[in-house]
């Protein structure tokens, strides 16, 4: 008897089994309304029974494969120019799916925490750009929020149409952004937005890679020590909200502004630890060909600078490794201007009329300045758009316009785009005076009111005081009476930076060093 029992449970599995994959089944990121990277080896896949044959309209050719024996298959194939609307047909001996409204143009993946997240209803200027949101060659697509342990095969999300309402929830700069490609290039685009708020670089970066490097070891033991004291995490929390209680209460009776609700402590957050978002939000996008990636994350590094330059070099290898596509653009925003509001410094006090300070803020624009080095990334600068006392700035347009710009210049060949602001470059001392040199100058540096603000000058003493700064030419010279043999620069470093350099064509000039001392976060891992 217990012989048949088992026999039945395998005929039972088998059948199961079958049943599932008795029609054709596709990731949801292929799926009706999708957009395929033009003029590309595209990538096809999902699960099947026996031989699988792939027919798309725009010729007359057929692809085939065999599922393997989980049900697995995977087809590649070449696209054509950009067009559409065009059918997919996908086949097996058991059953055919056909995509529909299938468009080829220009696909790139938008990824980051709550600043690639911010939707476009939450935009300065929302009610009209949701108004003249009609744009059908715009395709949008939001995987939505997981984490996981290992990697997943699957998202949720769908595509979508750019219009009214499906650009409300959809990633403001991500949008910004494949707007102003859209405008230039007038090809379709496919825009991915598979972001986070509050999530740290290394939960997008497979944990298997993080464990081959001492340096991500603390990274780790922190993930084991937060699984064991999840109890303790929760009490904390609760403490947390009691104290939040009692001060929107007092904030009540007192007609003032209540305190925003405190978030979970981080180990109450099981989305930021390492490779749980890749794991969730990337791996199932793979392989799916992309022109590239934008990216704006950061703020959840800012305790750890100095080991995000390591950190987000490793995001870029990790996501282009397992892409296969080569070097793809991966662009990204350098944080903005940000001043956290305390109960000793509200307005009129402000950090900059003060003697120039150290900044993990600075530190982390400087890793994400060093980033430059690694091929075929791009930097935007924003230092001019932040909000002080707002960590989430309304202004995304700019920032996806000037992600656009690099996208147009560096990856599509437009040789009249001025893409970004001065970068820079090298000093020369010259007696009681250090003269700065940049790149990316465009048709000239320009102080944006009346004189030049932003520089601060030390010595070998390394304290750094204001000075005095002028243009001229495309260089900045730079002094300070109190510092009669100065040795080092730096301009713009601190969390909220009052500074008024650009080039003539409006983009501003990145945050600074030229000193290699020491940084407050260099030791922190």
């Amino acid at each position: 008897m217990r012989k048949i029992y088992i026999f039945s449970i395998v005929l039972l599995t088998n059948f199961l089994h079958s049943s599932v994959l008795s029609q054709v089944k596709l990731p949801k990121i292929i799926s009706d309304n999708m957009v395929l990277q033009q003029n590309s080896q595209a990538t096809l896949w999902g699960w099947a029974q026996g031989k699988v044959i792939v027919k798309p309209q725009w010729t007359t050719e057929q692809f085939s494969t065999l599922a393997d024996k989980d049900g697995n298959w995977s087809i590649k194939f070449n696209t054509c120019s950009a067009g559409g609307p065009y059918d997919i047909q996908i086949s097996d001996s058991n059953s055919k799916v056909i995509l529909k409204d299938v468009m080829l143009g220009e696909v790139w993946l938008c990824s980051g925490q709550s600043n690639m997240q911010f939707p476009v209803l939450r935009d300065e200027n929302a009610k009209t750009e949701i108004a003249l949101a009609k744009y059908p060659n715009i395709r949008l697509f939001t995987v939505e929020p997981d984490y996981s342990t290992e990697p997943k095969t699957d998202c949720n999300g769908i595509w979508q149409k750019c219009d009214s309402n499906s650009v409300k929830e959809f990633s403001a700069v991500g949008y910004f952004f494949g707007k102003e490609l859209y405008a230039n290039l007038n090809v379709p685009i496919g825009l991915i937005d598979s972001s986070w708020g509050g999530t740290p670089a290394e939960s997008w970066v497979k944990s298997s890679l993080l464990e081959k490097d001492e340096d991500f070891r603390p990274i780790l033991d922190r993930d084991i020590v937060i699984l064991n004291n999840q109890e303790t995490y929760k009490k904390q929390y609760e403490d947390m909200l009691k104290e939040w209680q009692a001060k929107v209460e007092e904030a009540k009776k007192l007609e003032k502004k209540a305190p925003a609700k405190p978030f979970p402590p981080a180990g109450m957050r099981p989305q930021n630890r390492a490779g749980r978002l890749y794991n969730a939000m990337i791996h199932p996008l793979i392989p799916l060909t992309i022109k590239g990636v934008i990216w704006y994350q950061g703020e959840s590094n800012v305790d750890r600078a100095y080991q995000y330059r390591k950190l987000f070099a490793a995001l870029i290898e990790n996501w282009r490794n397992d892409w296969g596509l080569g070097n793809f653009p991966f662009y990204f925003v350098q944080l903005t201007n940000f001043y956290e509001q305390t109960p000793d410094n509200h307005p009129p006090y402000w950090p900059t009329k003060n003697l120039p300070t150290e900044s993990d803020w600075a530190e982390l624009r400087e890793a994400q300045f060093d980033t430059l080095k690694i091929p075929n990334t791009g930097m935007i600068v924003s230092i001019d758009l932040g909000e002080p006392y707002d960590i989430h700035p309304k202004n995304k347009h700019d920032i996806g316009k000037r992600l656009a710009l690099w996208a147009m210049a560096q990856t599509y060949g437009f040789t009249n785009v001025v893409y970004s602001g001065p970068l820079y470059k090298n000093m020369k001392i010259e007696d009681d005076k250090i003269r700065i040199y940049y790149n990316n100058t465009g048709s000239g540096l320009s102080a944006h009111g009346e004189s030049l603000l932003g520089f601060a000058i030390a010595g070998n003493d390394k304290k750094f005081v204001w000075a005095n700064s002028k243009i001229e030419n495309d260089t900045v010279v730079v002094w300070s009476d109190n510092v009669k043999k100065p040795v080092a620069v730096r301009y713009a470093w601190s969390n909220w930076a009052y500074c008024n350099l650009f080039n003539k064509e409006g983009l501003p000039a990145s945050p600074f060093r030229t000193d290699n001392w020491e940084q407050i976060t260099q030791n922190k891992r």
